[in-house]
């Protein structure tokens, strides 16, 4: 039994203020890089071990901050931008992110989120990446926010619907892709090589192409 009170767990958290200020020195200021790990730990507050929420809200606001650096111009972006979004981030989205890193062999930058994200991934889906080389064991559900939507370059749902916010000049699909939960691993398996195939059709259109030399 977990007896750690919100406000145990948040200033647990807010321990990696000055550790994330160093990361960003000169960006932003450590009032505002304390405010988005404050925010970023109340928003994984019930849906996640207490015990897990101090690092994975240091991670999430590092994401979070990036995002809004490269939407301001401080921080440049060197590759494409892609980000899945599905209802639970906790199957469809995270193997399309998984998937994308992996086989675009970090040449495209990947996020996921959820509209109204679990409290952990899909255990199936672990496993059935795991087959193929894949580890996804340090991943979470995040919850959707408006930095990173708008730091994308491509948005592609998987069953989140119209939840997403719609920005100019940005590219959105919509993958119609079964959802694993509840599902056999079978089933899985063919739902993580559904997703594989439209990942390598979309490397080969979102990723910069390679000059070669005589």
């Amino acid at each position: 039994m977990n007896d750690k009170s919100d406000a145990d767990v948040l200033a647990l958290a807010l321990t990696s203020t000055d550790k994330l200020h160093r990361e960003f020195d000169g960006i932003f200021s450590p009032e505002t890089v304390r405010r988005c790990l404050e925010e970023s730990a109340k928003s994984l507050m019930g849906s996640l071990v207490a015990d897990y929420i101090p690092i994975l809200s240091y991670r999430f606001a590092r994401e979070r901050l990036s995002a809004v650096a490269q939407n301001e111009g401080t921080l440049p972006k060197t590759m494409p931008e892609v980000l899945f979004v599905c209802v639970h981030n906790a199957g469809r989205s995270q193997m399309a992110a998984a998937l994308l890193d992996a086989r675009s062999e970090g040449s495209v930058h990947v996020r996921s989120a959820g509209s109204a994200p679990a409290g952990s991934i899909n255990a199936v889906v672990v496993e059935v990446l795991n087959e193929i080389g894949i580890d996804i064991g340090k991943e979470f559900p995040k919850p959707m926010t408006d930095d990173v939507v708008r730091a994308a370059d491509v948005v592609i749902t998987m069953g989140c619907g119209d939840a997403c916010p719609i920005y100019p000049a940005k590219r959105y699909e919509d993958w119609e892709v079964e959802d694993p939960a509840g599902k056999d691993i079978v089933t899985v398996r063919k739902i993580r090589d559904d997703i594989e195939r439209r990942v390598l059709r979309l490397i080969e259109q979102v990723r910069p192409a390679r000059t070669t030399t005589a």
